[in-house]
């Protein structure tokens, strides 16, 4: 029985990797052959990505597929972060690094082009959340801070567009990276001229939508001869990582949620259409495109970054694993003091401890001191979140959720996925861990014809890896810390 190939590129905000998914018999594996980290640039005061080094590492990937793994590849594909985008000049050269969603230019930029379009025509079109990082509040502050660029700026290309770009010549915009832009009408699936008008912005730097599971091309003949690699044909993946982490959701009845947890936890539902109306607006739902003609019907909530950025924090002393971490959280006593991850403070801090031991003496908690107790806090209050989040999204469906899938790196905090299923009070199942890579991968054996739909794809998931159920313990005094939480948020 052949063995198919494919090579998968998946980029985060943390780090980046390069995975070798082999499918035979409708199983797949994966080998991890190259990780690299992914660094933010401070340059005069803003953040930026560093995209030469970051495409010098695919191209790493690359060569160490073909030339130390022996392997041949069918198609690569690559899948980013959602949001951030580079911008070209008329001779497609690159105008300045990218900059890093986080990069503090877009505050207010929410209430400032609200005077533009209001926020409730915005959304009627686009069915985007409302949060200062996206794409549209990028582009209103660049153009705004640097009017200048965008005399030069003749395309835009989000980031894993940008990458295809480099690799093949060939400008796209693939759907599902698209659709996190708050740019794209989202029941017509294309620009909205409305959005640019008000942006003062050109609509035609705007590539051509495409779906995922398409082939681009071919690498450019200097890049395959530089490597000395096959011209590997380069395949639009679902381009958002989070649309093809929910592409490898393992799920196989009716009402689920997923919660694709990593550095930002994307927590929704499945749906045909689009869901945009009065309270999916209020409360700050977004719709996003995903494979097989799907939407992501979802909220962003503050993921693992929190734990991460105190871990930096305390590193500063000495050296801190996530391992150390889990056994620190493990033992701590439960349910002390709780935070709201998605207040302002905690998205680009100095040093994040600090800043979550400030919120507990701000809200008069008992304030957590060892490193075990406020890991704790962030977990637990991270699984009230979800709770806070699917109370809204069940309200918004009408349908009851019976089952949480967690994928991506989350899933492999078992305290995170223990205190989910306690604080819903549903079973949550945890896996794959490289949900992202995996449905990279299935998107190629798509448009290679090996898979057909998305529900044969979940199949190959759930023969292909090991997963595991957490049901609730607790639920009583879980219950009864809710309300604490409830109040804590509100503060």
């Amino acid at each position: 029985m052949k063995i198919h190939n494919f090579l998968a590129f998946d980029l985060g905000a943390e780090s980046g990797r390069a995975i070798i998914g082999s499918i035979k018999t409708e199983r797949l594996t994966i080998t991890e052959i190259h990780r690299f980290p992914n660094r933010i640039i401070c340059s005069h005061g803003h953040y930026q990505w560093d995209l030469e080094r970051l495409f010098g590492e695919i191209k790493t990937g690359i060569k160490k597929c073909v030339r130390e793994y022996k392997c041949n590849p069918q198609s690569l594909g690559i899948d980013t972060w959602g949001v951030d985008f580079g911008l070209l000049d008329d001779n497609g050269a690159l105008i300045g690094n990218p900059y890093v969603y986080r990069d503090p230019q877009t505050r207010g930029m929410v209430n400032r082009f609200s005077r533009q379009i209001s926020r409730k025509k915005l959304y009627r079109l686009t069915g985007t959340q409302f949060h200062e990082i996206n794409s549209l509040y990028q582009v209103a502050a660049i153009k705004r801070r640097t009017p200048s660029w965008f005399g030069k700026v003749r395309h835009l290309l989000f980031m894993p567009d940008l990458f295809n770009y480099l690799l093949t010549g060939i400008r796209t915009s693939e759907y599902t990276i698209a659709s996190t832009s708050q740019l794209m009408d989202a029941r017509r699936k294309k620009w909205a001229p409305s959005v640019f008008r008000a942006l003062g912005v050109n609509r035609s730097i705007m590539p051509g939508i495409i779906n995922p599971g398409r082939i681009i091309g071919r690498l450019k003949k200097e890049i395959a001869e530089e490597l000395r690699v096959p011209m590997i044909p380069v395949v639009a993946v679902a381009g958002h990582d989070t649309a093809s982490a929910v592409a490898a959701v393992p799920a196989q009845s009716k009402n689920w949620a997923f919660i694709s947890c990593g550095t930002w936890s994307l927590m929704g539902v499945e749906t045909i259409r689009p869901i945009i109306n009065r309270k999916a607006l209020i409360y700050n739902f977004t719709n996003e495109g995903g494979i097989g003609g799907r939407i992501r019907f979802l909220k962003n909530i503050a993921g693992l970054w929190l734990l991460r950025e105190c871990r930096r924090s305390w590193s500063r002393e000495k050296r801190v694993t996530y391992e150390m971490i889990d056994r620190w959280a493990a033992a701590a006593e439960p349910l002390q003091s709780f935070l709201d991850p998605d207040r302002p403070e905690f998205l680009m801090p100095d040093d994040m401890a600090l800043t979550v031991r400030n919120f507990y003496r701000r809200t008069g908690q008992k304030i957590m001191r060892t490193h075990g107790a406020i890991a704790r806090s962030i977990l637990e209050s991270l699984a009230f979140k979800y709770r806070w989040t699917l109370n809204q999204l069940t309200e918004i469906v009408g349908n009851r959720i019976q089952t949480i899938h967690i994928v991506g790196g989350g899933s492999r905090n078992r305290l995170l996925c223990q205190f989910t299923a306690n604080a819903t009070g549903l079973p949550v199942v945890s896996g794959p861990v490289e949900a992202t890579a995996v449905g990279n991968i299935l998107a190629q054996a798509m448009a290679a014809g090996l898979i057909n739909s998305l529900a044969q794809a979940r199949a190959v998931v759930r023969r292909s890896f090991p997963l595991e159920t957490f049901d609730p313990i607790d639920r009583d005094q879980w219950l009864e810390k809710y309300q604490i939480f409830l109040a804590i948020a509100g503060k």
